[in-house]
C-alpha cells in the first residue's frame, strides 16, 4: 500500500517496522513478577524515568534529546536481539550484530532522519555526551529496579551475582552519581534476602 510520497511512505514503513519491537522480550520481569518485559515497555518506562528524575543527572541536560535517544536505543533489537546483559559468550558479537541493524532499520527512513536517529544511537552508545550518560545511567538502573521488585527471579534463575550487578550499575556513577545509593540499598537488600549470590560487595 502506498501512503502520500515517499518520505511520507517510508516514514510510515519505518513507524510499522518498529512495532516488532513489542515482540522483543528482555530477562527481565515486570515488577509483580508476572512475565518478561518487552523492549517498548522498556523504553518507554526509561522515557518516564528520564522526566522524573533529571534533578540527578550530573550535568545540565537537553531532556528532549535524552527522551529520543531511550525511545530509540533499542531498536537494533528487532534484527540483532536482546542480549542479556550478563551472558558474556552473547555479548561478544553484540556490537557487531546491533551495527548490522542500525544499518538496515535506520535506513528505512528518509536521509535526514535516518541520519539523525543513527547519530543518536551511536551517542547512546558510546556514552560521550551528558545526555548519553545520564540515558545510560536510566538504562542500567531500571532492570535493577525490576529485578529486585520481581524478587530477583531473572537473577536467581541466571546465577547472578552481587559482585556482577556491581560492576553492571558503574555508569550511574558518571550518568546520575546521586543515585548510586539506591543501588547500593538494593544490592545488599538483594543479598539479603537471597535474589543475589555472593556476599555484599565492599564499597570502594
Amino acid at each position: 500500500m502506498q501512503v502520500g510520497n515517499v518520505r511520507l511512505q517510508q516514514q510510515i514503513q519505518f513507524i510499522v517496522e518498529i512495532d516488532k519491537l513489542k515482540s522483543i522480550l528482555r530477562q527481565s520481569l515486570l515488577c509483580d513478577g508476572s512475565r518478561r518485559e518487552n523492549d517498548a515497555e522498556h523504553s518507554w518506562h526509561l522515557a518516564a524515568m528520564a522526566s522524573l528524575l533529571q534533578e540527578y543527572a550530573t550535568e545540565s541536560v537537553d531532556l528532549v534529546r535524552v527522551l529520543k535517544m531511550l525511545l530509540i536505543h533499542d531498536i537494533v533489537e528487532i534484527d540483532a536481539g536482546d542480549t542479556y546483559a550478563y551472558d558474556p559468550e552473547a555479548n561478544v558479537t553484540r556490537a557487531a550484530r546491533e551495527q548490522v541493524a542500525a544499518d538496515r532499520l535506520f535506513g528505512l527512513l528518509p536521509a535526514d532522519q535516518r541520519d539523525d536517529f543513527r547519530a543518536l544511537w551511536e551517542e547512546f552508545e558510546t556514552g560521550v555526551t551528558a545526555e548519553s550518560r545520564y540515558a545510560n545511567a536510566l538504562d542500567r538502573l531500571q532492570p535493577l529496579l525490576l529485578n529486585y521488585y520481581s524478587e530477583g527471579k531473572s537473577w536467581r534463575a541466571h546465577g547472578v551475582t552481587a559482585d556482577a550487578v556491581i560492576k553492571r550499575m558503574q555508569p550511574i556513577k558518571t550518568g546520575a552519581p546521586q543515585l548510586w545509593t539506591v543501588v547500593e540499598q538494593i544490592v545488599s537488600s538483594a543479598c539479603e534476602m537471597g535474589y543475589l549470590a555472593g556476599a555484599v560487595p565492599v564499597a570502594d
